[in-house]
């Protein structure tokens, strides 16, 4: 199938996901990224998950992150509508955040970090394969995003789904993760 069904149906799975299913998907994906060794990480892009399309809780991920390592440094990404870019700001414990034009909260003000400087990236995702490519929402932020970072830089998606065999439409510009972590399983590519 191509992104555009996939897309369609997968939204649809996950938006059906119970409260309770919810949060029991994301501790287990919790325990399974607690597998993952992050000691030599100084700098992490996250992003603030989308309640109104049941995406992964990924204040978890960052939360966990931060008790272990204390001195990591967090950034979310801010948005360019007109150019479809993205930008990562560094943020702290007093950090405001606003919503945009899609309901995706991000940081009003911080630091500029530059893309190279990116350790781990948590990539909003809906649905993913084995070869590690995603279906995202359509916009190409994270793909343009991703291929201004070092190419040593980790990038981690997080699914309630295992993944499918293959998305048919995948292009060159599509950057594939280096993880993905569903409640079950912690796939490597």
């Amino acid at each position: 199938m191509n992104k555009i069904e996939l897309r369609k149906i997968y939204l649809q799975k996950r938006k059906s996901i119970t409260t309770k299913e919810k949060l029991i998907g994301d501790d287990l994906m919790l325990l399974q990224f607690q597998q993952l060794n992050f000691s030599n990480i100084q700098f992490v892009l996250s992003y603030w998950p989308l309640n109104s399309t049941n995406e992964p809780n990924t204040h978890l991920f960052t939360g966990y992150l931060k008790h272990l390592y204390p001195n990591i440094n967090i950034a979310y990404p801010v948005t360019n509508t007109n150019n479809h870019t993205m930008q990562a700001i560094l943020t702290h414990e007093h950090t405001t955040f606003v919503a945009n034009q899609w309901g995706i909260y991000e940081p009003t003000d911080g630091y500029l970090l530059p893309p190279d400087q990116i350790d781990l990236i948590f990539v909003p995702l809906i649905i993913f394969d084995i070869l590690g490519y995603r279906v995202g929402y359509g916009k190409g932020f994270y793909d343009k995003f991703l291929t201004k970072c070092h190419k040593n830089v980790v990038t981690i998606g997080f699914s309630y789904f295992e993944p499918i065999t293959k998305i048919s439409d995948t292009q060159s510009f599509d950057v594939p993760l280096n993880y993905c972590i569903t409640p079950q399983n912690r796939y490597e590519f």
